[in-house]
């Protein structure tokens, strides 16, 4: 019995040890648990921070804290043909290289940068060896208006660059921007060049403008559909003095001030414009948008020294001088004489009016093919203000105006009113995937003055035509929006001259019988076939 309990107290005793040395291993267990949950818990905020600190690098780099970069680049080719008005006809095959860069960045929610650099380039050298490849005399060619839409040599120039901001005034959304927004392929001109839309109508306004706009959505506070109101305005040429200058003629004094920036009273003052786009009615499918606008001190060219430069331009081909030609000297001499006369001249104001109805679909539950055509139809109308302040000089030309008579807008010195009409319709091709067709008309008057200088038209723009334009485009995704190409073709039969002029003599209307009577070798009508393969990226 006492070996019993003394093997029971032993085993009492080993058994009390054993617990304790469990318990003392569960607690030193716990403990290790504990080291290894605040170790985990370390890593994990170490982790945690690391993903954050990774995510925000990333976010700065693909978001919008820096530039982003996008690439727009179109190989053409363009077969174009003209019947002047006395018969002849001429013909050619160009081939161009066109690249825009884009830029972007949104450093905030509620502001961005976008930038454009352009380069516009027909293949080669030009064949009068200016890489410039601008126009002498009366070209427009290198105007700052068409800087980027005529092709020009391997410069690369700015075409868009401004910043726009975005803010609420209560129930009033609103953007506000500033600096270079080419009003370039706006509003129905964007379908025909398979462009995203800008905001100024295409139908008017199709040129690079710097200046500052402000545009307000008015649906939430009107109940209507898409209603906005946007002011716009801009300059279109400067009257500065060159930077360090000591003008010896400037404003007429020959001080030799120093007069850096100063104005000059030689130079024709600054081309403002200011006007608003109103769009009252926008569901998505049907909209109505209008455009009014105003531009001061339109520039245009003196008909007789034109006409000067012209007959001397002649003689000098020639080679046998005309002894009756008023100017002294050697036939180079006189047409540079001639040249240095011809000079841009304040001939005053016009304004212009659009109303424009497109539908975005047609119909209701017609069918895809209803559903993905757009259909338009707009009227726009000019009206000139000219001044009458600058003459003409003296015309060595038969039938010149006599020296001294006030040049006048487009070669009348009244008010001239001009209108025009643009139809369009842009359908599925049907017989190809996700290809489109689209046919346009168009119809100016007599008088109609349009800014459509920087349309991409190689015969000019055939928004600005006094007669009639007729077009049809294929438009074929290749690689989706990634690679595309499109076929057009365009025609433009012309019932006056001065179409492509600006607002002086130059845009003098004439019949094409009396351009022939008048000996001026007028176009009667132009044809533009043009294809093209495009890279957007």
């Amino acid at each position: 019995m006492k070996r019993f309990l003394s093997l029971a107290a032993v085993a009492a005793l080993s058994m009390s040890a054993f617990a304790n040395e469990t318990d003392d291993m569960k607690a030193e267990l716990n403990a290790l648990k504990a080291q290894v949950a605040e170790l985990k818990k370390a890593q994990d905020g170490a982790n945690l921070s690391n993903i954050a600190n990774e995510l925000k690098e990333l976010k700065v780099r693909t978001g919008g804290d820096n530039i982003k970069w996008d690439a727009d680049y179109r190989a053409s080719y363009d077969a174009i043909g003209a019947e002047m008005a006395n018969g002849s006809k001429t013909q050619n095959g160009v081939i161009n290289n066109r690249l825009w860069l884009g830029m972007k960045a949104a450093p905030r929610s509620d502001l961005s940068f976008i930038g454009q650099l352009a380069y516009n380039k027909n293949f080669g050298d030009s064949a009068n060896h200016s890489q410039a490849n601008v126009a002498s005399g009366a070209g427009y060619s290198n105007f700052d208006w068409v800087k980027n839409e005529n092709a020009g040599d391997n410069s690369i120039n700015v075409k868009n660059l401004y910043v726009i901001y975005f803010g609420d005034m209560g129930d009033v959304p609103y953007t506000a921007s500033v600096g270079r927004r080419s009003s370039t392929n706006g509003t129905l001109a964007n379908l025909r060049e398979d462009d995203k839309e800008a905001s100024p109508n295409g139908h008017m306004i199709n040129v690079e403008f710097d200046g500052a706009s402000f545009n307000f959505l008015l649906d939430k506070v009107t109940g209507v559909p898409g209603m906005a109101f946007k002011l716009c305005m801009g300059r279109g040429l400067t009257n500065a003095n060159p930077g360090l200058s000591q003008n010896m003629i400037s404003g007429g004094t020959g001080s030799g001030a120093y007069d850096a920036y100063m104005n000059n009273k030689n130079q024709d003052p600054n081309i403002d414009m200011f006007g608003f786009i109103f769009t009252p009615y926008d569901n998505g499918q049907y909209r109505v948008t209008s455009q009014v606008f105003k531009a001061w001190n339109l520039i245009g060219f003196d008909g007789n020294a034109m006409g000067n430069t012209m007959y001397a331009y002649n003689d000098y081909m020639s080679g046998a001088f005309n002894a009756a030609n008023r100017f002294s000297g050697t036939g180079l001499a006189n047409l540079m004489n001639a040249s240095n006369l011809m000079q841009f001249q304040n001939v005053g104001n016009m304004y212009g009016y659009t109303v424009s109805a497109i539908a975005t679909g047609i119909g209701n539950g017609l069918g895809d093919f209803a559903d993905n055509t757009t259909a338009f139809v707009s009227w726009a109308m000019s009206r000139t203000d000219p001044n009458n302040k600058n003459v003409r000089q003296a015309g060595l030309l038969p039938g010149s105006p006599a020296a001294g008579t006030p040049i006048g807008m487009l070669g009348s010195n009244k008010a001239e009113t001009g209108q025009s009409w643009y139809l369009g319709v842009q359908m599925p091709a049907v017989i190809t995937k996700d290809g489109r067709i689209g046919l346009e008309y168009n119809n100016g008057s007599k008088y109609w003055r349009s800014f459509t200088y920087g349309e991409d038209t190689m015969v000019a723009s055939k928004l600005a035509a006094r007669g009639n334009a007729k077009e049809i485009y294929y438009i074929q995704p290749i690689l989706g929006k990634t690679l595309t190409a499109e076929l057009r073709y365009t025609r433009i039969d012309y019932d006056y001259t001065g179409s492509q002029g600006f607002f002086g003599d130059d845009g003098t209307p004439m019949t094409m019988a009396q351009a022939v009577a008048a000996g001026q070798g007028a176009v009667k009508s132009a044809t533009d076939m043009m294809g093209y393969l495009r890279y957007r990226y």
